[in-house]
């Protein structure tokens, strides 16, 4: 059965699963589904078309799947898909997508968005990640899984922040960073790799050994990026946790932080 405050305004299309709670003067628009265990706590909007998968919470004030103010946008049907187990505090927004480019914002599973935190159109945030208050994604933003940013993070138009990174605070993020590493400063700057992050999350002493090895081969020996990229590619044949860099090193668009 459903928890649905008095005061909460429901639209007729919407489609809410067992065991979702609505709280007081929370507004959920046409075309939005909500998964079973989600709580959305008061003063919440949630506009469609989005998706919003299980056992989800959304704290007060979050606005969520509204329209992009990206002056491209001509109120085309874009969406919003969010996985399962994330918890959304205060003040949130999140818009969906545009025709421009996928037209679906994308959030995956197991994530802490903290208060203020904005993630504009068409970005994709993978799972496990932790973005601290005021982080803001501009669009077409790619967040891999585990990443962290670090309070008022501050991320330029399709930058992609690899797997497993660690942005700190008040950084501004004009390009890409690649797997595993750490950055501070703005504009942002490579300063090591993210040991700590990989400890607790089990990779072994060999593979962080190999990882620390593929972080100098790309920032400290003062190589071209061809030639790191080609000792990258040797290393990871012997260490396969390598890959990882080596992949987010080769797909960046913009250019990576060096």
């Amino acid at each position: 059965m459903s928890l649905i405050h008095k005061t909460a305004i429901i639209d007729p299309t919407a489609e809410l699963d067992e065991g979702v709670e609505i709280g007081p003067w929370t507004s959920i628009g046409p075309d939005v589904q909500i998964g079973s265990g989600t709580i959305i706590h008061s003063h919440v909007l949630v506009k469609g078309p989005t998706t919003i998968g299980k056992n989800n919470r959304i704290f007060q004030f979050s606005s969520i799947g509204e329209d992009t103010p990206d002056l491209k946008y001509d109120g085309e049907p874009t969406q919003l898909v969010i996985g399962d187990n994330n918890t959304i505090r205060e003040g949130v927004t999140i818009h969906r997508g545009t025709i421009q480019d996928r037209g679906i914002t994308t959030i995956g599973n197991n994530n802490l968005m903290m208060a203020y935190v904005h993630i504009g159109h068409d970005s994709t945030v993978g799972s496990n990640c932790i973005l601290v208050n005021n982080a803001s994604l501009s669009g077409h933003v790619n967040v891999g899984d585990w990443a962290i940013l670090s309070g008022y993070v501050l991320v330029h138009q399709f930058v992609s922040i690899g797997p497993h990174t660690l942005i700190g605070p008040a950084a501004f993020l004009p390009q890409d960073v690649p797997a595993y590493v750490t950055a501070f400063g703005s504009p942002a700057a490579p300063k090591t790799v993210n040991t700590v992050g990989l400890k607790r999350r089990g990779f072994n002493k060999d593979a962080i050994l190999a990882i620390k090895q593929a972080y100098k081969i790309l920032y400290r020996q003062g190589l071209s990026l061809d030639d790191a990229l080609t000792k990258l590619n040797e290393l990871a044949i012997q260490q396969p946790e390598v890959q990882l860099m080596l992949d987010s090193v080769k797909a960046s668009s913009r250019g990576i932080i060096r």
